[in-house]
């Protein structure tokens, strides 16, 4: 997901790429949006180094989104608990809710894996 640009004399090579490992939060979620879209939505918790950790926060909850291919049909067999390793990009998505335009930021999932699955009990 690279982009070259020239700046003056330059090349610049953007660079939108993103790679998580973390647990699943809860079960993944399919909906299907007013365009008639379908995507499966979940969250990764993923830990911060004690190094980065500057508050009592310490760990991230990053929001996930499956619009297609493969991963859509992995993705719907993974569970809470699950470790998994997603990658894809970062994107903002703007919709409407309650009549106010809103947008959130997450990552759009392009390859994913379960590494562990959560034990049961």
């Amino acid at each position: 997901m690279t982009a070259q640009r020239e700046v003056g004399d330059d090349v610049v090579v953007a660079v939108n790429e993103v790679r998580l490992v973390g647990r699943i939060s809860q079960a993944p979620e399919q909906r299907t949006l007013p365009s008639g879209d379908v995507v499966w939505t979940f969250r990764v918790v993923v830990a911060r180094p004690a190094a980065q950790v500057r508050s009592r926060q310490s760990v991230d909850t990053l929001e996930c989104a499956v619009w297609g291919g493969r991963v859509r049909r992995s993705v719907a067999g993974w569970g809470a608990g699950d470790v998994v390793e997603v990658s894809g990009a970062l994107r903002r998505r703007f919709f409407r809710a309650g009549g106010a335009t809103a947008s959130r930021v997450e990552v759009d999932v392009s390859a994913g894996r379960v590494l562990r699955r959560a034990a049961t009990g």
